[in-house]
């Protein structure tokens, strides 16, 4: 009987809550409910026959929010992977969870197991994913030959002849490796490379190392991407040439790469929403055409009112736009530098995630990231 009476107090508490405050949960989840509360509470305190009453009350919910937010908290999966033993390369300046540049296909697959997912990338192959549930996370680029001509990761799975890994800084890097590129030659033009310090890109040997910087963790190591020299100087534009393939190719591996990046903050993983996909795609398609960047279209739309046109409902949403970059692995990386972006990117709120790509007549890929919590 007291069971029951205790629910049913519950329920007359939390009806009385929802008349209040159920606009507020619907628009910006708890934490907008707490700070309506405490916005209200904080009108009355001018009167002083109430201010003893309200302090205990804030006290009390404080508490309240807090117990919440540890129940409502995603704990840690006790089966996660452990982070493999990494040994120096012997081939080469860089390896990546133990795999380096030529390694053959059956090699890696012996070393990692069976990839996750292939998708076409910029350099007219694919990039074969391999992870566990996003732990331990690679890209990996295979020649005709099903050797390796191109790796990345987000993760710290880095080993150097150099001593570099994800501890290393900026001023780390460019002290072992000298200068990086200031130009990337495509057919006969020379295209600069940006000069914001995001990241640097290197010749080694034949190789292109691409190596992006956190400048929100002290300028260190968030990212490597090896390009064997024969696969980038095959590629004659600095823009792929845009195809569905290479559409669809992009919007996955954003997917993926966002994920790794979010298991690398102790995040879930969010699930792929096709319905959102389509609404962040249209968005990409009307930038690209009628040449425009911004979260409010030409019709006056925001992101949540093109959310609504398309009858999605949400809890929370987000939206990230990126244009410009040459595929997914650098507009990642640029997104992560741009606070709002990474907020978004690392927000544990958020439940899933729609990707649409596309091109303008340039062949410049346009991103929309679209998060999602019901």
């Amino acid at each position: 009987m007291r069971k029951l009476r205790n629910i049913i107090v519950l329920l007359i508490i939390a009806g009385s809550f929802w008349y209040f405050y159920g606009d507020a949960f619907t628009h910006s989840g708890i934490s907008g409910v707490y700070d309506e509360i405490r916005y209200d509470l904080n009108r009355m305190r001018n009167n002083p026959t109430v201010n003893h009453t309200i302090d205990h009350i804030n006290k009390e919910i404080d508490l309240l929010f807090k117990r919440m937010r540890e129940e409502t908290k995603v704990e840690p999966d006790p089966t996660i992977p452990e982070s493999p033993e990494l040994d120096e390369p012997t081939e080469q300046v860089f390896s990546i969870h133990n795999i380096e540049l030529n390694d053959s296909r059956d090699m890696v697959e012996q070393h990692v197991g069976s990839h996750q997912r292939s998708s076409l990338n910029e350099y007219g192959v694919d990039w074969t994913a391999y992870h566990d549930h996003y732990h331990n996370f690679i890209l990996v680029a295979y020649d005709e030959n099903n050797l390796v001509a191109g790796l990345y990761t987000n993760q710290n799975l880095v080993t150097s002849t150099k001593g570099i890994n994800f501890e290393s800084s900026r001023s780390n890097i460019l002290a072992e490796l000298g200068e990086p590129l200031e130009y990337l030659r495509k057919g006969y033009v020379n295209y600069r490379l940006q000069d914001t310090e995001e990241y640097d890109m290197f010749r080694i040997h034949d190789d292109y190392v691409t190596i992006f910087y956190d400048l929100h963790q002290n300028n260190t190591v968030t990212g490597i991407q090896i390009i064997r020299g024969d696969l980038e100087e095959q590629k004659e534009t600095y823009f792929a040439d845009p195809s569905g393939q290479l559409k669809t190719g992009f919007e996955y591996q954003l997917f993926d790469i966002t994920n790794a990046a979010r298991v690398k903050h102790d995040l879930s993983i969010l699930s792929w929403d096709e319905r959102v996909r389509e609404t962040a795609y249209k968005h990409s398609n009307d930038m690209a055409e009628n040449n425009y960047f911004g979260h409010i279209n030409l019709d006056g739309l925001s992101p949540f009112d093109r959310l609504t046109e398309d009858a999605i409902s949400y809890r929370t949403a987000g939206e990230n736009l990126a244009a410009g970059q040459i595929s997914s692995v650098f507009a990642h990386e640029g997104l992560m530098n741009s606070l709002g972006h990474r907020e978004n990117k690392l927000n544990d709120a958020f439940e899933s995630l729609g990707i649409g790509v596309a091109f303008n007549e340039e062949s410049q890929p346009y991103y929309t990231e679209k998060y999602l919590a019901e």
